[in-house]
């Protein structure tokens, strides 16, 4: 089992709970982003930069990930592709995706980009806090202890 983390849109918060646990569990870490991203010299812990361009490190993280592996995304139709190939999606607010959430979540974010598209004001989500940071480890921790075997 690998994690992967689209690196582009990962808050540092949860970047540092990542390396924790990769240096604790000993689970390979790849963070995938189009700049470059300084990671904790641990050999288990890497980062692949890509070129710049629309969906450059989706495509890579997409291209890579096997069944059964961990792909750290807030990105929704990235979430549902790598879930396609077997591999699982957590979000950096700590919402591991299901087969049933996806679709709704992919649903959600298309009428929410209509709505933009068509001149409606729609917000972001809010700033991320300390619950979410903790929801994030919580869920991530359950995640290793039941899918790692180091």
């Amino acid at each position: 089992m690998n994690l992967w983390v689209d690196a582009d849109a990962c808050p540092v918060a949860i970047r540092v709970i990542l390396f924790k646990a990769a240096r604790r569990t000993g689970v390979p870490l790849t963070l995938v982003a189009n700049q470059y991203i300084k990671t904790p010299s641990t050999k288990n812990i890497r980062a692949v930069q890509v070129p710049q361009g629309f969906d450059v490190a989706d495509n890579h993280i997409t291209q890579h990930v096997l069944p059964g592996d961990l792909v750290i995304t807030g990105d929704i139709p990235l979430a549902a592709e790598v879930m396609e190939k077997g591999a699982h999606a957590l979000n950096p607010r700590g919402e591991l995706y299901s087969e049933d959430t996806i679709r709704q979540k992919l649903n959600m974010r298309d009428f929410m980009e209509s709505m933009r598209s068509s001149g409606v004001q729609t917000g972001g989500p809010p700033p991320m806090n300390q619950r979410d940071r903790m929801n994030f480890a919580n869920h991530l921790d359950r995640f290793l202890a039941k899918h790692h075997q180091g």
